[in-house]
């Protein structure tokens, strides 16, 4: 079994590993540890470096981190390499197992979006904004909506694309793009899940749209939160 080939490999072998043959158990040894997810979260995007995981996830220490990341290293859900020269820095990436979280962390993402717990008011890593717009778009809404986009969300850059109702996401430079929005993630994520109208937050500078704002709209619109139901 898959699973015996795990527990045998050593990955377990410095702690007690919960005997439980169901995959659910076995993933939450791999993952299920606090910030260990949200780790992932921080790498769906691409590579970081440990001071961007840092900055990403604040309130975890640098400690916990290392412990983490060599954890997760030894499950093979991550690995880390040496950028080429002239970078030659060292970061974290997901393997190709790892990234199969994603559609379990989105998964995750739109049901607790439906709770009556969720704050949008709290703050979001630049990734995890961008992120949220993968798991929030309307995929029904966005049928007919065609456009390539930009974003500058706090010091981070990206490129995206809507197509065939998915957005997909890149860590690039945005020049270029049809339309591009600017700003910190909490400005933006209350333009596009909260009470702030985007042309409002636009004139009071909170962020920035660059193309055109009949678009940036039409964009802004194939976004909402799912109500609560507890029928």
């Amino acid at each position: 079994m898959e699973s015996q080939k795990i527990t045998n490999s050593g990955l377990g072998k410095s702690r007690r590993w919960y005997p439980d043959a169901c995959g659910t158990a076995l993933a939450m040894e791999l993952v299920g540890e606090r910030w260990a997810l949200l780790i992932v979260r921080e790498l769906l995007l691409g590579p970081r470096r440990f001071s961007e995981l840092r900055t990403g996830l604040p309130g975890l220490s640098a400690n916990i981190l290392t412990q983490r990341l060599e954890g997760m290293e030894a499950s093979g859900i991550l690995r880390k390499r040496t950028l080429p020269s002239p970078a030659n820095a060292q970061v974290y990436e997901l393997t190709k197992w790892g990234q199969k979280l994603e559609d379990s962390i989105f998964a995750l993402s739109r049901w607790a979006a439906g709770s009556p717990a969720h704050d949008v008011t709290l703050g979001l890593s630049n990734t995890a904004f961008m992120l949220s717009l993968r798991v929030m778009i309307d995929p029904e809404a966005a049928r007919d909506f065609t456009a390539g986009l930009g974003f500058r969300v706090g010091g981070d850059t990206f490129r995206a694309r809507v197509e065939d109702g998915r957005l997909e996401i890149e860590r690039a430079d945005p020049n270029g793009a049809e339309l591009i929005f600017e700003g910190e993630p909490l400005a933006l994520a209350s333009v596009f899940y909260g009470p702030d109208p985007l042309a409002e937050s636009e004139r009071l500078g909170k962020v920035r749209v660059i193309g055109d704002p009949a678009l940036g709209q039409r964009f802004v619109d194939l976004f909402g939160l799912p109500a609560f139901e507890n029928d």
